[in-house]
């Protein structure tokens, strides 16, 4: 928690700059959906206005940020006055701050324990809804706590807000929840606004904004002038609390949750309720571990005391309830300066630029280094050298740059241009007018070969354990490899002559190097490194010519007859098989022995003998590549992109994009369940439902 000043004028001057800065980004965040910081920052400034406020109470004004929430309604909607204010959460960082929120609860209420409810707290737009005889009557967004917008016509349109209510219902009553879009949907939205431009973009016309993320685009299209803009919109709404019933209802939270599904309300399903706080510790921490998975942002815990009754004895304090606090998870984004763009030079001569950070703490990692993508992406989002920079950190996600903070600029940014030379061997460069990346030509380039020596020795490929990054720098440096085949001619002598390399280390590389001359045809493929070919069409090749031997022999009659590699794919197998130093690479590495037989597990006459498939999601029994393995195993194909002649879809948890094109093409969607009945009969199996 930040501390306050030690002195009243100091402190008065630093709650005024604060009560400015937070109000100013509450109006971009409520009213505007176009947030500038991330939430955590927004919480740094709350924190220390509260700390503020809390050592120089006589400070705290009736319109400070703590004692209100939100910014006022758009004038663009009819105002609605809430008939109960729409209060936030309380947040909580650590276990020992959660700790502390128990503690004062169970001391006003008298007690050591208490049971406790658990939800997982959506990045989305808090919504007010009011029923009257079972039948949806107002919608209002939260607003600034005490009178929101009407929106009631665009929420009408969003097919998990009921309209008319199932079973037994109070005759008037209002429910609390969060309107959000999910990932899937999010990226889906925005790729068919890209579509969209590019056909702009042809007859002249100024491109459509992107959403940054889907709490934006959710708020955005809820408060769409043109309700069938919003029916467009993929949104959903979860509901997480009654407000108030005019009539008799459950005292404990877990249960009115459970009565409000029974009228047909969508209740989060992974609401849990827990007997005390060591078993909310627990689900916080599988929750961190867990959050991925979700096809929805999400940025903390919300914890509730599970009986309503004492939600009145505890109150509030300013513009916070007692009874319920959120447990906020490390955050996903934070600001901090972008104090150069760089370039770095991939093996096939890619040029990509990352930003070089002021380093900063996201999702619980140090991050001082992030993707850019490409010069495009820089552009479009205009990022600048200098700027103070949103960054972002999903799981286990690459660190990306956002976009900037333009309110925070002083004019002394620089714009970013690709160098017109290769950084490592200062070729000039090249750019494919097909496609938006830079590259140098040059194939003998120190960045390239070390890159190319990472990735064959990498996991997917040739998977020789410790010849990592900086192995590659060092043989490359040192001349003992420039090539991949130079591995093979290594030996534990010349690996001790390296900085820190003893006899046990230099037998255990010389040990993965030997085994490495039994990886399959598929994965040496890939190890080559070939512009283009990845897994699936490394298995294609292999199919095609049986071993590594024949790589050297394909021509273009050959490569356009798989199915599944198209003429620029074709193309770049071409250009890389027609280079000398290639063909002398493959050469040298089949005199090492590596030239292994294709071993296809794809059996004519099984029982998916015919039919295409495609697999998107996480699956719960097996990996997505078991999967495509087993189809291929049965007699089935695997397909790269869902198209007309895709048989099935296999769907699993958090599916993407293919889900959606699937839907629109037709293409029919099945479970993992539903697939291994498939795999076990046949179609026959499926339809009739044997082997569940």
């Amino acid at each position: 928690m930040p501390e306050a000043p030690d002195n009243q004028y100091d402190a008065r001057l630093r709650s005024e700059e604060l009560r400015s800065v937070i109000n100013y980004h509450n109006r971009l965040y409520y009213e505007l959906d176009a947030p500038e910081v991330s939430d955590a920052v927004y919480d740094d400034f709350l924190n220390e206005l509260r700390a503020i406020e809390r050592r120089y109470p006589e400070l705290i004004t009736p319109d400070s940020p703590t004692q209100r929430t939100g910014a006022a309604p758009l004038t663009t909607f009819e105002v609605v006055v809430h008939r109960n204010p729409l209060l936030s959460l309380s947040n909580c960082f650590s276990a020992e701050e959660l700790a502390a929120w128990h503690r004062r609860a169970a001391d006003r209420l008298d007690r050591s324990e208490f049971a406790l409810t658990s939800e997982p707290k959506i990045d989305g737009l808090a919504i007010s809804l009011v029923y009257e005889n079972g039948r949806f009557v107002q919608g209002a967004t939260r607003g600034d706590g005490r009178q929101g917008e009407n929106v009631t016509e665009n929420l009408r349109t969003v097919t998990t807000i009921p309209k008319a209510l199932a079973g037994t219902f109070p005759e008037r009553f209002e429910v609390r929840g969060e309107v959000y879009m999910s990932r899937s949907g999010f990226e889906a939205m925005n790729a068919a606004i890209g579509e969209e431009n590019l056909e702009r973009e042809k007859v002249g016309r100024k491109p459509l904004s992107l959403y940054a993320n889907p709490r934006n685009a959710a708020a955005g299209s809820v408060r769409q002038k043109d309700p069938s803009v919003t029916a467009s919109r993929p949104l959903a709404m979860f509901i997480y609390q009654l407000g108030w019933c005019e009539g008799p209802h459950p005292d404990s939270h877990h249960e009115i949750l459970g009565w409000l599904k029974e009228m047909g309300f969508n209740i989060n399903p992974e609401v849990r309720l827990h007997p005390g706080l060591d078993d909310v510790h627990s689900r916080i921490q599988w929750w961190g571990a867990q959050r991925e998975r979700l096809d929805y942002d999400i940025d903390g815990v919300v914890l509730k005391i599970d009986d309503t009754r004492e939600w009145d004895a505890l109150g509030y304090v300013g513009r916070e309830p007692r009874w319920a606090t959120a447990f906020k998870f490390p955050p996903q984004q934070r600001t901090t300066k972008l104090r150069a763009i760089e370039v770095n030079v991939g093996r096939t001569g890619v040029l990509t630029p990352f930003a070089v950070l002021e380093p900063v703490i996201v999702g619980g990692a140090t991050v001082s280094l992030a993707t850019l993508h490409n010069e495009g992406d820089i552009r479009r989002k205009d990022i600048r050298e200098g700027d103070t920079v949103i960054v972002q950190r999903a799981g286990e996600v690459i660190p990306q740059v956002v976009g900037p903070v333009l309110s925070l600029r002083t004019g002394d940014e620089q714009e970013f241009s690709m160098p017109a030379v290769c950084p490592s061997c200062e070729t000039p460069i090249s750019r494919d007018p097909d496609e938006a990346a830079y590259y140098c030509p040059n194939t003998s380039c120190p960045a390239q070969a070390i890159r190319m020596l990472e990735h064959f020795a990498s996991r997917g490929a040739m998977d020789i354990e410790g010849l990592g990054e900086r192995m590659a720098i060092t043989l490359y440096q040192t001349g003992l490899a420039t090539s991949p085949a130079d591995i093979y001619d290594l030996t534990a002598e010349k690996f001790m002559t390296l900085p820190g390399i003893k006899a046990k280390g230099a037998g255990n590389l010389m040990r993965g190097i030997e085994a490495s001359k039994q990886r399959p045809l598929v994965n040496v493929l890939l190890a080559l490194g070939i512009r283009h070919v990845g897994w699936e069409t490394a298995r294609l090749i292999a199919e095609t010519i049986g071993r590594l031997q024949g790589l050297l022999g394909v021509d273009a009659e050959g490569l356009q007859t798989i199915d599944g590699i198209g003429p620029v794919v074709a193309g770049s197998i071409l250009d890389w098989v027609s280079q000398d130093r290639n063909r002398e690479l493959v050469a040298r590495l089949i005199a090492h022995g590596i030239n292994p037989v294709h071993q296809s597990t794809r059996v004519e006459g099984g029982v998916l003998d015919g039919l295409t498939f495609l697999v998107t999601g996480r699956l719960e029994s097996m990996s997505r590549a078991q999967a495509e393995e087993t189809i291929r195993a049965l007699g089935g194909k695997v397909g790269s992109s869902v198209s007309k002649t895709t048989d099935f879809l296999v769907v699993g948890a958090d599916a993407g994009t293919k889900l959606q094109k699937a839907e629109k093409l037709g293409v029919r969607v099945i479970t993992e369940q539903e697939f291994q009945r498939l795999a076990e009969g046949g179609p026959a199996a499926l339809e009739s439902g044997l082997g569940a």
